[in-house]
């Protein structure tokens, strides 16, 4: 089948951010996690994409999250992460060519410790087989929905292959874990940070969501700052609540004003709601030191209030206790 031809613009036609969705592509190892970077950075590097049929101009992030067994491909303005196009892409066609993926990269690792100089050409022959024949699935499945070049496709092949083995398969509509939902001003710091505590500390025994009341920036400062503890934030991409798929929580906390007053008029079905009323360190005063302070500050007061109100939610506690404001 003939592609749909596309005559690509190098400054617009592109990525320039990827984020992974934390929610659903989960992995505490750093080893794991490096080679999601490092796959990140080759596809934003050099790539040429365009979302197809809609009324657009980049460049653009691109938010990748798996739901059961499609890979979601969220493009988004790079600067209010506001969405442009989603498509849902199903892995099936690709299982063949994971499981070759990782057979060959295996094989070619070995070769490079111990094989001569023509055994580790033909297995590198055959790895660049695979990802042309991938590259090529790739864009047939999103011709006429998100166009790219044969490179773009083959980083992206690669990037889909260093996630989806980590990928968390829970249905949300169907699973009995606790859900909960942090919401701020614009999840760029308060309630991106509780959530990412929420998962460190309870893996796999809660859903834990964040969102903002509009749209916000992804902030770096709270990059820094949680990288210091281990946690890796350059994966989260800012959501409103506008985009919440599930309308039900067993908790709900609001971390600003605003959020207590948008979740108010929601109308949300939870359990309970509670409101910590906690300092934006973005508004914080003073050279680079002070300001990281007050992020650190809002970090740890987080790590001791999130463990503590949501241990006895895990366990099968009250859903209502509280803790004091």
């Amino acid at each position: 089948m003939a592609l749909t031809p596309h005559v690509f613009d190098e400054k617009t036609d592109r990525i320039v951010a990827v984020t992974l969705d934390p929610n659903t592509i989960t992995s505490i190892d750093p080893d794991e996690v490096h080679e999601w970077r490092i796959a990140i950075y080759d596809l934003v590097e050099n790539n040429k994409l365009h979302p197809a049929r809609v009324a657009s101009t980049g460049p653009y992030a691109l938010h990748i999250s798996i739901i059961a067994n499609y890979i979601v491909l969220d493009v988004r303005n790079p600067d209010t992460y506001e969405p442009i196009a989603a498509h849902y892409l199903s892995l099936t066609p690709f299982r063949r060519l994971i499981r070759d993926y990782f057979r060959i990269r295996d094989s070619y690792y070995d070769a490079i410790k111990t094989a001569s100089t023509m055994q580790i050409e033909t297995v590198d022959m055959a790895r660049r087989g695979l990802h042309n024949e991938a590259a090529e699935l790739l864009r047939t499945r999103l011709d006429n929905k998100l166009e790219m070049d044969l490179n773009t496709a083959r980083r992206l092949f690669t990037l889909i292959c260093a996630v989806q083995p980590f990928a968390s398969r829970i249905d949300e509509r169907e699973s009995n874990l606790p859900t909960v939902l942090f919401v701020c001003s614009m999840n760029s710091v308060r309630s991106p940070i509780a959530a990412a505590l929420a998962r460190r500390f309870f893996p796999g025994r809660l859903i834990v969501r964040s969102a903002g009341v509009r749209s916000g920036k992804a902030d770096g400062f709270v990059h820094e700052v949680m990288e210091e503890i281990g946690i890796d934030m350059s994966v989260h991409t800012p959501h409103t609540m506008d985009e919440l798929v599930a309308n039900r929580f067993d908790l709900v906390v609001t971390l600003s004003a605003d959020a207590q007053e948008a979740v108010a008029v929601r109308g949300l079905e939870t359990e309970a709601v509670e409101h910590w009323p906690l300092p934006d360190p973005a508004a914080a005063e003073g050279n680079r030191e002070a300001v990281l302070s007050a992020y650190r500050g809002l970090r740890d007061t987080l790590q001791k209030r999130v463990r503590e109100r949501l241990e006895p939610l895990v366990a099968g506690g009250s859903q209502t206790g509280r803790v004091p404001v």
